[in-house]
């Protein structure tokens, strides 16, 4: 007799405490959002990490962060949260609200929030990525709005979502006592190809000596003197000066664009949006 193959599934239950410990960076504070103790957490958890084969989260001074299995994990537990509420959705069971997800660039987050009318943010989970990492949130549906820097080997998958773009103006910029010369290290970030491509066309060489998805981290290594980067030139902080050596080749503009998912309420995206192209764009344009 044949032993009869049984799947092994993982529960609803656990994707939604995994995606809602990444949102909240707690254990404790992903109990309270769900309405179950803490334990009944660290069990889910436990569980999940025997059924994929490691650590999803680890825990570090300022919370709970994904490990980069936790982070793969958490790609597919957001696409099974939209499949499961899809489908709901379509068969009238249940009227599921949830917050519109909105990515912002690692660029852009800073100036946004500085800048924002909180009331505008009562319904808005805010993930920050690079643009590669937010285009692809949208690419696979669980972003709902974002505004991001174009990747040119992505933006056609999101062609039909652009709303609004602008161009930015990319300058390199350096320490103030950064001695410069031919050949000089850069700091880039994962996916991005601007600088190299610049460099490589013009053939100039160039030593990659800090990656960092974090646009942050990056302002704080050139600080330090570690090398040269190109960030937007109207964002060029007061440490940090325009590097304009003859010999650096000029940086093409990068156009950043505000994309919306097709399907998106209006009525709960409409201000969100207004806000945005009130930071963003010289001339606001909201999408209707």
């Amino acid at each position: 007799m044949h032993r009869r193959y049984q799947a092994l599934n993982v529960p609803i239950e656990i994707v939604r405490t995994i995606v809602a410990i990444s949102e909240t960076g707690s254990l404790t504070k992903a109990a309270e959002r769900l309405g179950i103790s803490q334990p009944t957490v660290s069990s889910q958890i436990k569980r999940i990490q025997v059924m994929v084969g490691g650590a999803l989260f680890s825990m570090t001074a300022s919370g709970t962060t994904a490990t980069q299995l936790g982070k793969l994990v958490l790609q597919q537990a957001r696409r099974i949260l939209e499949a499961n509420d899809q489908m709901l959705r379509m068969s009238g069971a249940a009227d599921l609200p949830r917050p519109i997800r909105l990515g912002l660039s690692t660029l852009f987050v800073r100036e946004f929030l500085e800048r924002h009318t909180s009331g505008k943010l009562a319904n808005v989970v805010i993930q920050t990525d690079n643009s590669v990492g937010i285009t692809k949130g949208l690419i696979d549906g669980y972003i709902d709005i974002a505004y991001i820097l174009e990747n040119p080997e992505l933006t056609s998958e999101i062609s039909h979502l652009i709303v609004n773009e602008t161009d930015e103006e990319f300058v390199w910029v350096r320490a103030r006592d950064f001695v410069m010369s031919p050949g000089a290290p850069i700091l880039t970030w994962p996916g991005d190809d601007l600088m190299i491509r610049t460099l490589t066309r013009h053939g100039l060489a160039y030593k990659i000596v800090f990656n960092s998805p974090d646009y942050h981290a990056k302002l704080a290594a050139v600080e330090a003197g570690i090398g040269i980067t190109a960030i937007p030139r109207r964002m060029i902080p007061t440490p940090l000066v325009w590097a304009q050596e003859y010999y650096l080749p000029e940086l093409p503009p990068v156009k950043a664009l505000l994309c919306v998912r097709s399907n998106l309420d209006t009525h709960l995206s409409s201000g969100l949006l207004s806000e945005i192209s009130s930071h963003f764009f010289t001339s606001p344009n909201t999408p209707s």
